[in-house]
């Protein structure tokens, strides 16, 4: 859906815990070489095979003359080091059909080079990107972005009403623009394809480009009205084989770059998806990338509806994962939720405990750079905001996870995995420690030096390990019961003390009060 926002993020602020002083540690990970991430089954997975949990945050510039260092938006190398200081390890960077392709089967090779100078940045500080081919409400000729106008034959009627976001998804013309994408009437998706190959082309030996997203939230066209209430199995096998065709555009460029689909769009109002059913889904090096936006927040927020409409967010919120959990155990793809987020931190607690229950990725929407134009502007993880969306988590796990617990109030952690050879690391949070953090392990040791951001975990023998991190005194967290993905254990405030422990501390960063992004399916003006 549309997203219309200022270059400025929403304020929040955020407050630090004081604790016992303990040695003070790098404030962020310095530059970084990075090796390509892949799918194994319903995880992602590094080049050691180890399991990799991803937690970022989108950056989408939706306007030409599109990623122009220093414009005050585009992430810069300063962003990339605030970003791995608070342990985010991925960021979804928005490219467009549009700016890939501004004439018909004409390739913009500079807009190419930028992208690519972009990923190798963030690849220096341990940054893999997600390049998402962003539209929203198709195509500038209804006023929104995403699809050429020379790629489309429709256009509005004489005196056909243009509401805006979200009633132009319902213009008959719009529609029209939408079946012929869909139908490939005129080519659309033939092109869309060749610009796609270019970029993947282009991300050939940068190894910091995880995969493509082919599509942000495509719309059924003319039928919508198929999908309520209980989705639409009939556009859904139209919408895979869009999906496979530019699936097979990519792979045919470069075959190493994972591909991530995500629902046609009335996901966002719970209709299920039918993607995998017919066919299944037999490619390799695919992930499912829905997003998870709260409407009755939404229209309390932009339309200033009742605020009180946020307390159905749960219902609606554990309706969503529960398609996503139909689709995983249907296609055993991993997830990476790709959008999610509006400003309202007890919706974001609602998407975070949902992920964590499930060893699910995500990618908050949105991030725009603190630094070039207007800038430096104050840190945007200090307020209400980053302090759900910094966490401690395993960032990449040497064996089979388990559960995990994270209480953004308090700082404690616990995670329990099943070993095999290797490291596990576990970025301890930058927000919540800002004086040391005490960290004890069973079945394992720490093999980190004391107070580093990331805690580097090796296993004595082949039986679960279990991994605490807290604030010195603190009695910590127990592991929830049950397998992953149950969202129906919670863990506790009473974890016990194991061998191998250790403390340490770690700077913080600014604790001025800083701007967080605010925007989901409505905008943020």
């Amino acid at each position: 859906m549309q997203r219309r926002w200022t270059r400025g993020l929403l304020a929040a602020a955020v407050a630090g815990g004081a604790m016992a002083s303990a040695v003070v540690a790098d404030a962020a990970p310095t530059a970084t070489s990075i090796g390509r991430i892949h799918t194994d089954g319903s995880h992602f997975v590094d080049d050691s095979g180890r399991v990799v949990l991803l937690h970022g945050v989108n950056n989408v510039d939706k306007e030409p003359p599109f990623l122009q260092a220093g414009d005050g938006l585009t992430v810069t190398e300063d962003d990339a080091a605030l970003l791995a200081r608070h342990g985010f390890n991925t960021v979804r960077l928005g490219v467009s059909f549009d700016g890939l392709m501004p004439t018909k089967g004409v390739v913009d090779t500079a807009y190419l080079d930028r992208v690519a100078d972009i990923v190798d940045t963030l690849a220096e500080y341990g940054i893999h990107t997600v390049l998402d081919n962003h539209q929203d409400g198709l195509s500038k000729v209804w006023g929104g972005n995403g699809f050429p106008e020379w790629s489309l034959h429709a256009r509005p009627g004489a005196g056909e009403p243009n509401l805006g976001f979200p009633l132009y998804y319902l213009m008959p013309s719009m529609n029209a623009g939408w079946d012929e994408v869909w139908n490939n009437s005129y080519g659309a998706l033939d092109y869309l394809g060749q610009a796609l190959g270019a970029l993947a082309a282009k991300m050939s030996g940068h190894p910091g480009a995880m995969g493509i997203e082919l599509l942000n939230e495509p719309w059924p066209g003319s039928a919508f009205l198929s999908c309520f209430p209980n989705g639409c199995p009939g556009f859904d096998v139209k919408y895979q084989a869009a999906m496979q065709k530019l699936t097979d555009a990519v792979r045919g460029s470069n075959g190493d770059l994972m591909v991530l689909w995500e629902p046609n769009v009335t996901w966002n109002e719970t209709m299920p998806s039918n993607l995998g059913k017919n066919p299944p889904i037999s490619a390799p090096d695919i992930a499912f990338a829905p997003h998870d936006y709260c409407m009755p927040s939404q229209m309390a927020i932009y339309m200033g509806l009742p605020t009180f409409l946020r307390g159905l967010c749960p219902l609606q919120q554990d309706k969503t994962w529960g398609n996503i959990d139909a689709l995983t155990a249907r296609t055993q793809l991993p997830t990476l939720v790709t959008e999610f987020g509006d400003g309202d931190a007890t919706v974001l607690r609602n998407t975070l405990v949902r992920a964590d229950e499930r060893f699910a990725s995500w990618q908050y929407w949105h991030y725009s750079s603190r630094f070039g134009a207007g800038g430096p502007k104050p840190d945007p993880f200090l307020g209400d905001v980053g302090k759900q969306l910094v966490r401690t988590y395993p960032r990449a796990t040497a064996g089979t996870p388990g559960r995990m617990i994270f209480d953004p109030d308090t700082g404690d952690f616990a995670y329990r995995y099943t070993p095999r050879a290797g490291t596990t690391e576990i970025y301890a949070s930058d927000v919540h420690y800002p004086d040391g953090y005490a960290v004890r392990v069973e079945g394992g040791h720490v093999t980190s030096a004391p107070g580093a951001r990331v805690v580097t975990v090796e296993a004595d023998a082949s039986t679960p390990v279990t991994v605490y991190i807290n604030r010195p005194g603190s009695k910590g967290a127990t592991v929830p019961t049950g397998p992953i993905g149950t969202g129906s254990a919670s863990g506790s405030a009473s974890g016990s003390a194991g061998s191998g422990s250790a403390s340490g501390s770690a700077d913080s960063g600014s604790a001025d009060s800083g701007s967080g992004s605010g925007s989901g399916s409505g905008s943020a003006q």
